[in-house]
């Protein structure tokens, strides 16, 4: 490649660390990293001019879980594995809090709403309401995490909703806000952000740990940590992660708009909110699984017309508005909720899977990798 001796010695030389990967996770375990070991060199790789994947392709929520998820999830899981994730989510966002700050990530503390539709399915939640408060109790610091919410029904103007219960410990961010500002945090604590930097692969043998890009160019490090969650199969192909899309569209400005908060049902394949006095409704992956298993960006008919049938009978019925924008995130699951932090070979380590919970658990699984590897040093 025709790398000049100054872009070699500045840009292309030995790295301390380096991180695949400019979202929640990475960003966070760089600047963990620098908070540790000021002076080292650490490299933060990314394959667009921005941040890819989910991380800037989110719907800002700041949630923990909603009832309907946990008690899903009870069926699959035992119940410490259960309430661990949600522990995890809850630091998580405290910790992305206290890194940022709240203004600076523009937080607001307006709960978040389940939906219900029929009473079976709302009965065998809401009686579980009480044995989850008392649960959740000493991870949220609230006696009555969740609440039943019927009153505001009407409130938020919904057709054919018959009841909701509400998550008091749940809020909601601007992304794009958030992703600057970690950005900004980065570069101020010495973190190189490369951008427009592909990887064609990783090396790790006996002599040289490092990284190949899509140009040709070669870079060493001492370490390498890959926080590309959903697209992780490219680079280290013997992980669990599967990728999974998810489909979002904004309306056009609805005068008075009723909803304030985070809303999710069908067990939060369906979600949405208030952004700009715009409705943001993403989700409908459920209805066709296969087809959103790609790390392919786009919208199909299938699912924008179901989240559009979805607001013209449900959310805003009776409403003129027009989809003003529609765009695709790529997220990240696996056989288990929980993320893979890992040693992957000596000196290459990863942090993937986030089971759609970014926001949430992202700067948790970004400083629990740094300590990983801190272990193995």
């Amino acid at each position: 490649m025709n790398v000049s001796y100054w872009e070699k010695k500045s840009f292309f030389g030995l790295q301390d660390l380096i991180i695949v990967g400019s979202g929640i996770v990475g960003l966070t375990a760089a600047i963990h990293f620098k908070a540790k070991y000021p002076n080292k060199k650490v490299l933060v790789l990314e394959r667009g001019i921005i941040p890819q994947g989910a991380s800037t392709k989110n719907a800002g929520f700041a949630c923990i879980g909603s009832a309907g998820e946990l008690l899903s999830d009870l069926v699959n899981y035992d119940e410490a594995t259960v309430f661990s994730l949600v522990e995890k989510r809850k630091r998580g966002l405290d910790l992305l809090r206290k890194t940022l700050g709240d203004k600076a990530i523009c937080y607001e503390h307006l709960g978040g709403y389940e939906l219900f539709e029929n009473e079976e399915d709302y009965s065998k939640i809401a009686e579980k309401v009480e044995y989850f408060n008392k649960s959740l109790q000493s991870i949220t610091g609230n006696k009555s995490t969740y609440t039943i919410a019927d009153a505001q029904i009407n409130d938020f103007g919904f057709y054919g909703i018959k009841h909701l219960i509400k998550n008091n410990c749940e809020g909601q961010i601007d992304t794009g806000k958030m992703m600057g500002a970690l950005i900004d945090r980065a570069q101020k604590v010495g973190v190189q952000l490369m951008y427009g930097s592909g990887i064609e692969n990783v090396i790790q043998n006996s002599k040289i740990t490092g990284v190949v890009l899509e140009n040709g160019i070669s870079i060493e490090s001492n370490k390498v940590l890959i926080c590309t969650n959903g697209f992780a199969k490219a680079l280290l192909p013997e992980l669990n992660v599967v990728p999974a899309r998810a489909q979002v569209l904004v309306t056009s400005c609805i005068d008075n708009l009723k909803i304030k908060g985070s809303f999710h049902f069908d067990e939060g394949y369906y979600y949405f909110r208030n952004i700009d006095n715009r409705i943001l409704f993403g989700g409908g992956r459920n209805i066709d699984f296969e087809g959103e298993r790609t790390t392919e960006f786009g919208n199909t008919p299938i699912i924008m017309n179901r989240l559009k049938q979805i607001l013209d009978e449900i959310i805003i019925p009776e409403q003129n508005y027009t989809i003003d924008h529609v765009w695709s995130g790529i997220m990240g699951f696996g056989e288990s909720k929980s993320p893979i932090v890992r040693r992957v070979s000596e000196n290459i380590f990863c942090a993937v899977r986030l089971g759609g919970m970014g926001v949430a658990i992202g700067s948790l699984v970004g400083q629990e990798a740094v300590e990983l590897m801190l272990d193995n040093v």
